[in-house]
């Protein structure tokens, strides 16, 4: 039953405000680690809380206006120094917007919030008591604690005493348990792995279940609730100067509109004078302009800084690096980078991915770090740039690298390459291995990794939205991701091919050059025609038979194509030009290939070819 009826519009509108506001809150908390004492952050965290329980109240949500006042009187206490801020209390803090988040979640079913563990209530009325205090109920009386490096801290004390296994788990799920479940014992060895409730992890960044997560098995529902994942969002923001040009444009468009009918008028009554002629040519050109100028304005307000996706990560990394006893700092740069709204949230669970492998896999622990001689603190860093019609995003970590040979012997290990193919590969083709499905290094499954998930859905996912990833990585001294994307999908520069009297379209940004190619050109390799450019040997590949039909033996148009890492030789009958073009989806019938269609200036419908789809899973 919705509990809110009638105030469907208030409740989306304050999820809006909300969930940016505790985005903001929670990159806030990630500076308050390293600054504690910053009266500036606090400033602006006791707001964030004291926006969001006014809003609550006006939804009537008790439940969330009873944790956010008790979070924001805590904020009040430290900002005027009756309190001084400690790792205890920042991870009392942590836990308390991780249960925001998922009450967020609630409204967001249009129901409301269920209350707060009662560990996280607990623990924050003992420290406005000013007591010591920690997530499984126990508190004492105690002195203000300076601030101090969490990890450091929970690394001495694994040191000294091990794990306290009791303590993490009740921190991860935010009660006392009858039993230290099997799956949080004691390890046998100091040595072992920590066990991670990943589904916590994951709540408490995104306010929604592991399993949500594209390539991850489906996890036990959390006992607290059932916390579904939260509706696409489609609402976009705005800013008013650009849909000022957008209005200011479509008048233009109309003023021009009006002279073209006026002189369609003039010419259907017999009038064909140069002057009637030369308005004509001027006002289809003004017209041209205007709706060119229209497209990019309409485009620029769909774009969205990437910043609002980047500040979701800070608090998920240092959560996980927690959890593994690492000491890591995620740092972001480029966040005012502009991206297509539509792209922004089929970017998440990528890049979610991205950022759990740099801080499980690729940062090295604490004493592997000392004994190399690097600093104890491992940075990722999270950046994003615009390069042409390109953004290119990167996630690199200062960690171990990563070894090719490694790599090739874990894949043949677990039969996704033959030892003759990988002998064949270089290191570029080695590192590429890890996107097979079912590839991991791990050679014990956790509940963080070792299932052999996640790479190879970070490149399905990145290959949805026309884009690449590419990997470097130096042994001993880190592995970087980029990924190549589109400033939009809605727009696509194509280059026009023809088969017989059918237009067909392919995405400009793989066309390297347009060429003629004959038979005498052409000489078969191990039964496949190919041609030499410039010294290169390239398949030829022609575009009939890669859309199954019939040969008609005039191609004449040769089109040297670049996917991914392999490049070829498209043949086809001839082409015609190149052109931006809306693309149009086929929801209900698709046909293998085909990423859309449009309509060519001459009226004619035009198939947009998938080529990577056309080429196969292997891009043969």
């Amino acid at each position: 039953m919705n509990d809110f009826t009638g105030m469907e519009e208030l409740l989306q509108d304050f999820l809006l405000e909300a969930s940016d506001l505790l985005a903001d809150v929670d990159s806030k908390l990630m500076d308050l680690e390293k600054s504690p004492k910053d009266k500036g952050i606090l400033n602006v965290v006791f707001r964030g809380f004291h926006t969001i329980k006014g809003g609550a109240g006006f939804l009537n949500a008790t439940e969330l206006v009873t944790l956010c006042h008790l979070t924001e009187n805590l904020f009040d206490k430290l900002r005027t120094d009756q309190l001084q801020l400690n790792p205890s209390l920042l991870d009392v803090i942590m836990a308390a917007t991780g249960d925001v988040r998922l009450m967020f979640n609630d409204l967001g079913r249009g129901v409301q919030p269920q209350r707060a563990p009662q560990a996280v209530l607990d623990a924050l009325e003992a420290a406005l008591e000013g007591k010591e205090v920690s997530l499984n109920g126990a508190s004492k009386a105690a002195a203000p604690a300076p601030a101090a490096p969490a990890v450091s801290t929970a690394l001495q004390t694994a040191a000294q005493n091990g794990p306290d296994w009791n303590a993490l788990y009740q921190t991860l799920v935010g009660q006392t348990p009858a039993a230290v479940p099997a799956s949080v014992a004691p390890p046998a060895a100091p040595a072992a792995t920590p066990v991670i409730d990943e589904e916590k992890l994951l709540q408490s960044a995104f306010g929604r279940r592991g399993e949500d997560v594209p390539g991850r098995a489906a996890a036990p529902a959390p006992t607290r609730r059932e916390a579904e994942p939260a509706a696409k969002d489609n609402t976009i923001r705005v800013d008013t100067d650009r849909l000022d040009q957008v209005l200011n444009l479509s008048g233009e468009i109309g003023l021009t509109k009006n002279r073209l009918t006026h002189l369609r008028s003039d010419i259907l009554q017999g009038r064909s004078d140069p002057e009637t002629l030369k308005s004509l040519d001027e006002s289809v050109s003004q017209l041209d302009m205007l709706v060119v100028s229209l497209q990019n304005a309409v485009m620029n307000t769909r774009m969205q800084p990437i910043g609002r996706l980047f500040k979701k990560y800070p608090r998920l990394a240092r959560d996980l690096a927690r959890q593994l006893g690492k000491d890591v700092e995620l740092v972001l740069s480029g966040e005012e980078t502009e991206i297509d709204k539509t792209m922004i949230e089929d970017l998440n669970d990528p890049l979610v991915h991205l950022v759990r492998n740099a801080v499980d896999h690729g940062v090295e622990s604490a004493e592997e770090r000392a004994a190399s001689g690097k600093p104890i603190k491992s940075s990722v860093y999270l950046g994003a740039r615009q390069e042409g019609d390109h953004i290119l995003i990167s996630i690199s970590d200062d960690g171990k690298g990563m070894r090719p040979e490694v790599i090739r012997r874990k894949a043949i290990e677990k039969g996704l390459i033959t030892p003759e193919a990988a002998s064949a590969l270089d290191e570029t083709g080695s590192l590429n291995l890890i996107f097979l499905p079912g590839f991991s290094t791990k050679d014990e499954i956790s509940s963080v990794s070792g299932r052999g998930v996640g790479m190879d859905v970070v490149k399905t996912n990145i290959s949805k939205l026309n884009g690449s990833i590419v990997i470097e990585s130096e042994v001993g001294n880190g592995s970087t991701f980029t990924i190549s994307l589109p400033l939009t999908l809605a727009i696509l520069p194509v280059l026009l091919l023809r088969l017989s009297d059918q237009p067909f379209a392919v995405p400009l940004s793989m066309v390297r050059e347009i060429m003629s190619v004959t038979q005498a050109e052409q000489q078969l390799i191990s039964g496949r025609p190919t041609m030499v450019v410039r010294g290169e040997v390239l398949p030829v590949k022609s575009l009939a038979n890669l859309i199954g039909w019939e040969e008609s033996g005039k191609s004449e148009v040769g089109v040297l194509m670049q996917v991914g890492n392999q490049s070829f030789i498209l043949t086809a009958d001839g082409f015609a030009g190149h052109d931006d073009v809306v693309i149009k989806s086929l929801d209900t019938f698709r046909p293998k290939g085909v990423a859309g269609v449009t309509m060519s200036s001459e009226g004619e419908i035009v198939l947009i070819l998938d080529i990577k789809e056309l080429l196969g899973e292997g891009g043969h």
